[in-house]
């Protein structure tokens, strides 16, 4: 459950975070302009907005790894002008170091890229100082710190402490808690910590604290009820933290609706904001990736086409975000053989059907490369929970608790499944049980540097497996 009165804190984080990509996507991109335009004669424009492009793709990619876009408040020389010019000179040379093996002979001038890197270093120096004062200038405008004190089990009373202690720019400080989980081990804390109500009461008294937090479950209203009652005579703020973790399947959030306020129990984890940049990025890396595998992939085609009779795509319908129902585009590998209707057969080892351009196809995973096309469409992601067939769904989604969640977002080419490990044939509902743990896991916990993590692991120890074939 959430913080009252600040809002989902890690909503806020991805939309910062997502804010300033845009901020930094327009800076560099204007910057490019501009010093193209403060240029006396153009070089090749063609190939100067590849450049660009590459620049733009570059700082997605690295641009998080120097923390960029989180919200911290300490090391604001590092954060404000060190990290961008670092993370930027990076990302542009790695931008040319493409530029100009794609594209040789292209060499850019030099006096405008010299002068697009100044520029665009300056932009995001200045864009994060101003995001920064203003940030400042926001907290001497509120409210002062208000001190709070926290009723809740001691796992709890941690978890809303760190929060707090995490939130930037929090006008909140915990001053001390109650903890009222069984046992006689206290709550984790560098606050004084309370079993007895009357002692907690009178620290609460004595020190002025503005508010009471009661972080406890929904089922201990009688509890909710005495500790209003302890405070009948005090002005002192209480409010219900309710602790949801039994009941909520992913991180229970605070939603307004229309002016009415729920808290999510089961319901997509992703934010809208995040849906956004994921399938920005989604793009952006199929295209690229599609351009770049061109040659490739009309190899793969050829070898597929003279392996055996038959088309060289195969597809097979599989369910998308919110159950939606999509064709999925593979390689084929098989050979055309008849399928009994409404019945599915895994690949095994050493399947007779399976030829042998398909059996390196999916050793290698290179048969799934033609589904970047499903990204372009909007059918899947890069990375997500892989999609099953559909008659393995109507099976396993009454067997293995949760299935279903995990077609709470796109599908995606890799996920954090495969990379850990379960890939290939589900011949288990254990084997199922601990993809569907990794798919729940992953989107628990979805980040952009989780999906980078992802996608270099599937490049490096992914794309070759033990259990594909």
């Amino acid at each position: 459950m959430h913080l009252p009165a600040q809002g989902n804190p890690t909503t806020s984080r991805r939309r910062f975070g997502a804010l300033m990509r845009l901020v930094d996507f327009a800076v560099i991109a204007a910057c490019a302009f501009i010093a193209l335009r403060l240029e006396a004669t153009a070089a090749q424009p063609g190939y100067d907005n590849a450049l660009v492009a590459f620049a733009l793709l570059a700082s997605v990619f690295l641009f998080p790894l120097f923390g960029l876009y989180q919200a911290i408040r300490s090391h604001i020389f590092w954060r404000c002008v060190c990290a961008p010019v670092v993370a930027l000179v990076l990302a542009f040379a790695v931008a040319l170091l493409i530029a100009t093996t794609l594209l040789d002979p292209y060499r850019p001038a030099g006096d405008w890229f010299v002068r697009w890197m100044y520029l665009s270093g300056l932009g995001l120096v200045i864009c994060r100082i101003t995001e920064r004062s203003l940030c400042l200038r926001r907290k001497e405008q509120g409210a002062r710190t208000r001190a709070v004190a926290i009723v809740g089990s001691g796992a709890y009373c941690d978890h809303l402490l760190r929060k707090v202690e995490t939130m930037p720019y929090s006008i909140y400080s915990v001053s001390t808690i109650l903890d009222t989980g069984p046992g006689t081990a206290m709550a984790s804390s560098v606050v004084p910590a309370f079993r007895d109500r009357e002692r907690f009461a009178e620290y609460v008294r004595h020190y002025c604290v503005a508010e009471v937090w009661l972080a406890l479950p929904l089922s201990e209203a009688n509890t909710i009820r005495e500790f209003i009652d302890l405070f009948r005579n005090d002005l002192v703020n209480i409010r219900f933290v309710p602790d949801v973790s039994g009941l909520a399947l992913f991180e229970g959030e605070m939603v307004n609706l229309d002016g009415t306020f729920a808290i999510n129990l089961v319901g997509s984890p992703f934010s809208s904001g995040a849906v956004v940049s994921k399938d920005i990025f989604d793009r952006v890396f199929a295209l690229l990736a599609v351009i770049g595998l061109a040659p490739a992939l009309f190899i793969i085609a050829l070898a597929v086409k003279l392996s055996s009779p038959g088309p060289v795509f195969f597809t097979q319908r599989r369910k998308g975000a919110n159950g939606k129902v999509f064709n999925i585009y593979k390689f084929r590998s098989m050979r055309v053989h008849e399928t009994a209707h409404g019945v599915v057969r895994q690949a095994t080892r050493n399947d007779p059907r399976i030829t042998r351009v398909g059996a390196f196809l999916r050793r290698t995973s290179l048969d799934e490369l033609p589904q970047f096309l499903n990204v372009l469409r909007g059918e899947m992601s890069v990375v997500g929970p892989r999609p099953h067939a559909i008659e393995h769904d109507a099976l396993y989604q009454n067997i293995v608790d949760d299935y279903v969640h995990r077609y709470r977002i796109k599908p995606g080419i890799t996920g954090w499944a495969q990379v850990n490990g379960f890939r290939g044939e589900t011949d288990s509902v254990e084997k199922m049980r601990g993809r569907i743990e990794h798919d729940l896991y992953y989107l628990s916990n979805w980040s952009f540097w989780l999906d980078m993590r992802i996608i270099v692991a599937t490049i490096f120890k992914g794309l070759v497996h033990r259990n594909a074939y």
